[in-house]
């Protein structure tokens, strides 16, 4: 699968008449080469994929994770480099772009610190950019990437079920947090354990629970935190950073009220949030263009006269936002094979209300991958 990647990676090079690419965002190394490391740039250590358009391929990565890259990176060649000895990273730079008039860069991700010695090893050749050729690549998904969102999936809709379990009158929310990583730890074991032969992958999450109660439920990215959720508040749990099998990213939120909704105007709000979604999921098929879909969420936002809202939705993958993004501008056509996450949300001066899920795109619709009801009746516990 990954040497296939890599392939179409240089078919893609030759056709756009670039010599070499030189890759330095994590999740594409991963899909191109089946190698990822945690320490990566915010430990000032770069990793950094060669792709040259014929010849070898090499990944430059700290020796502190040699060890990885030798059990799992799908390439040619490893040139493993340490902290503080000779050139570190920069050492086979040099030679992977000599005589290369043709060079192409992440130009929005490549780190500062690489991005300034490539320069000064081009000098007037400046480098082209070939983050439009991996997001084209990654947009429609393989059968091996089908299968891993539909785990993913289950991973969701274990975190959900967990969550909506833990919630309750005289809780902290960090209480949910731990019931809902312990949750998708077991779900994915399961899974990884039933149906993949991989040992290096982990079944733990590693991101922070979105989360937010009460007075709070206008913060979309608040963390769980020590405080005590109380009967009739709202109670918004969001898993778009969590939901990470295999590597494989999804977006899914549902918010809910603990015992009974004690503001009714919150019942209202939450009510357009829903349809909102509904309209784009009624819109969502392949041969429409993605900003299409916004245009039918907003307007059943607007119509009820809320404010115009953020992106509907975006699509995942190995990444949590990939190329297509559901919002106004981009024309990009739906094709099946997409991953998506698809939201309904409205958002007033006291309170927030957001349901979303994540779906497969079908030769004549979708098919929804995460699974919780969202009917009022259904999110009040």
């Amino acid at each position: 699968m990954f040497e296939a990647r890599l392939d179409a990676l240089r078919m893609r090079l030759n056709d756009a008449d670039l010599e070499v690419a030189l890759i330095t965002d994590e999740d594409n190394v991963y899909y191109l080469t089946g190698y990822y490391d945690y320490l990566h740039m915010e430990f000032g250590r770069p990793t950094i994929l060669v792709v040259p358009k014929a010849g070898e391929s090499l990944l430059i990565t700290p020796m502190i994770d040699f060890a990885m890259a030798q059990a799992s990176a799908r390439v040619d060649r490893i040139a493993p480099w340490n902290d503080g000895a000779g050139e570190e990273w920069r050492t086979e730079l040099p030679g992977a772009l000599a005589g290369a008039n043709r060079v192409a860069i992440e130009r929005e991700k490549i780190p500062p610190l690489v991005r300034r010695y490539v320069d000064a090893l081009l000098g007037p050749r400046q480098p082209r950019d070939v983050a439009s050729l991996l997001a084209e690549m990654r947009m429609i998904k393989s059968a091996e990437e089908l299968q891993l969102a539909r785990h993913a999936g289950e991973v969701a809709n274990a975190m959900m079920a967990a969550g909506r379990e833990a919630i309750g009158d005289g809780v902290p929310e960090f209480e949910v947090a731990l019931a809902t990583s312990q949750a998708a730890a077991r779900k994915a074991a399961e899974l990884l354990t039933t149906h993949y032969d991989d040992t290096q992958m982990s079944p733990n999450t590693q991101f922070l629970q979105i989360m937010a109660s009460g007075d709070e439920i206008r913060k979309s990215h608040h963390r769980a935190s020590p405080r005590v959720m109380r009967h009739g508040e709202p109670v918004f749990l969001c898993f778009c950073g969590m939901t990470n099998f295999h590597r494989f990213k999804l977006g899914f939120d549902r918010t809910f009220w603990i015992g009974e909704i004690a503001d009714p105007l919150q019942a209202e709000v939450y009510d357009v949030a829903r349809a909102s979604q509904a309209a784009a999921l009624s819109a969502l098929r392949p041969g429409v263009t993605a900003e299409s879909v916004h245009q039918a969420y907003a307007e059943v936002i607007e119509d009820a006269g809320y404010a115009y809202p953020f992106r509907c939705g975006r699509a995942t993958g190995y990444s949590y936002l990939e190329k297509p993004e559901l919002v106004t501008g981009d024309t990009t056509i739906l094709q099946p094979g997409m991953v998506l996450a698809v939201d309904g949300s409205v958002s007033t001066d006291t309170f927030r209300a957001q349901v979303g899920d994540s779906v497969i795109l079908t030769t004549d619709g979708y098919d929804l991958i995460t699974d919780h009801p969202n009917s009022l009746d259904s999110v009040t516990l």
